[in-house]
């Protein structure tokens, strides 16, 4: 299968886990990469192990030429052995501070550490892509304290300056918060939003969405359209996306949820 077909322009392509390519214009994004086969075992961080229950859709030498890696947090479903050792050096990291600063002690040379609402914009002639934190917490709890910082990012691609705007909202792995509200209130016209999902639990506790919450924050963002990850790839997510589908479908809340296999894309145009 050639690449054009695999990774379509203007579009984003599920590889597994959070990890998607996203393809606007010019530009070439991965996201949170986790290329581990089934049934290795991954490290999260903070003493917990699984094994992937899934294969993902592309490994690293697969991708297009990549602009930039976004990177919600430094956990190992996210950031894996694999990226470490196969992404290149020198290509732009858009994570946490946490984040940049250990990745930069393993020899990546372009880490940019984006505190909340801060942005990152890379240019190709008059096209622009820039990158935006927004909040995300991994817990609500006392977890947090021990949890690595969480990068929610909105993506926002123009063709040229004060051109149409296409905007990709990204959640990390977030729990539902109030801070969320500042997302609908600075970008009430998002393009798509990319929920991660999964319901983990930690000593009881959340520490990713679980079908209620992620219905709960489509109801709140009301973007155009949205897309689940994050959901079944590992024994640790627990909350089944057939559980978030049935809820949103419940609430009716006329926002189109795309659950797309893995290697399979939906169109930003």
């Amino acid at each position: 299968m050639s690449e054009p077909t695999r990774f379509p322009a203007d579009s984003l392509t599920f590889v597994g886990t959070a990890t998607t390519v996203l393809r606007l214009g010019p530009f070439t994004v991965l996201t949170d990469p986790n290329f581990l086969h089934r049934g290795q075992w991954s490290y999260f961080g903070q003493g917990l192990f699984s094994r992937r229950r899934t294969e993902p859709a592309a490994q690293p030498h697969e991708l297009p030429p990549l602009d930039a890696v976004l990177l919600s947090h430094l956990h190992g479903d996210h950031f894996d052995r694999v990226a470490r050792r196969a992404l290149r050096k020198d290509v732009p990291v858009l994570t946490t501070e946490h984040a940049a600063r250990r990745l930069a002690r393993g020899g990546f040379t372009a880490t940019a550490a984006l505190s909340t609402w801060s942005s990152e914009t890379l240019t190709d002639g008059a096209a622009s892509l820039t990158v935006t934190a927004v909040p995300a917490r991994h817990s609500t709890s006392v977890l947090e304290r021990v949890l690595p910082p969480v990068l929610g990012s909105v993506v926002e691609y123009r063709p040229f300056p004060d051109g149409p705007a296409t905007r990709v909202y990204l959640s990390g792995d977030t729990v539902l918060h109030g801070a969320l509200r500042q997302v609908r209130d600075r970008f009430p016209d998002l393009d798509l939003a990319v929920l991660h999902l999964g319901g983990t639990r930690v000593l009881g506790m959340l520490v990713s969405m679980d079908d209620r919450q992620g219905a709960d924050l489509l109801e709140l963002l009301r973007p155009a359209s949205a897309v689940p990850v994050h959901f079944d790839d590992y024994g640790r997510f627990r909350s089944p996306v057939s559980n978030f589908l049935e809820e949103a479908d419940r609430r009716d809340l006329a926002v189109p949820v795309r659950l797309l296999r893995r290697g399979e894309s939906v169109s930003l145009r």
